[in-house]
């Protein structure tokens, strides 16, 4: 049974697994930063809390499915992280954003369902990704004299 004591616990986890990942959206000058991801984190655990004790509640002895607010909650988020990825000539933009707040999602769902070592794992494994960034980014993106035949500054 989840008391409200285990319920305030790993909503307060979410919140910080939320904001670790928020921070290098924010170090990195991304629109939806520490804030934002720990919403998203602190709202996909309410959500699976919420259907974890509706289902413990509930007297009769066919339950009901726990699973189904939080694959809700996939649903939702995926609408959010389509919001984020924007198109302009022939670039896209928003697409680590909205991957990030998909695993935040996720994270906050895992934490929801009581899988903390899981959870922080992950929020660990994300922040890394995200941050290493740099490494794979294309810094220069294109010089005004090569062959690209979709660079703007020729």
């Amino acid at each position: 049974m989840i008391t409200e004591k285990i319920a305030i616990t790993r909503i307060a986890i979410s919140i910080l697994l939320g904001g670790i990942i928020g921070i290098e959206r924010y170090l990195q000058r991304h629109p939806a930063g520490v804030r934002t991801f720990m919403l998203i984190c602190l709202g996909s655990t309410l959500a699976t809390l919420v259907s974890i004790w509706m289902c413990q509640l509930d007297p009769n002895p066919v339950k009901g499915d726990p699973g189904r607010i939080a694959a809700q909650v996939v649903t939702g988020i995926g609408f959010l992280g389509a919001g984020l990825i924007i198109k302009n000539r022939n670039e896209i933009s928003g697409l680590t954003t909205a991957a990030g707040i998909f695993a935040t999602a996720a994270i906050g769902i895992a934490v929801g369902a009581g899988m903390l070592l899981t959870a922080s794992v992950v929020t660990v494994a994300v922040f890394l990704i995200l941050f290493s960034s740099f490494l794979f980014r294309d810094n220069d993106k294109t010089e005004p004299n090569d062959n690209n035949p979709f660079n703007n500054n020729q």
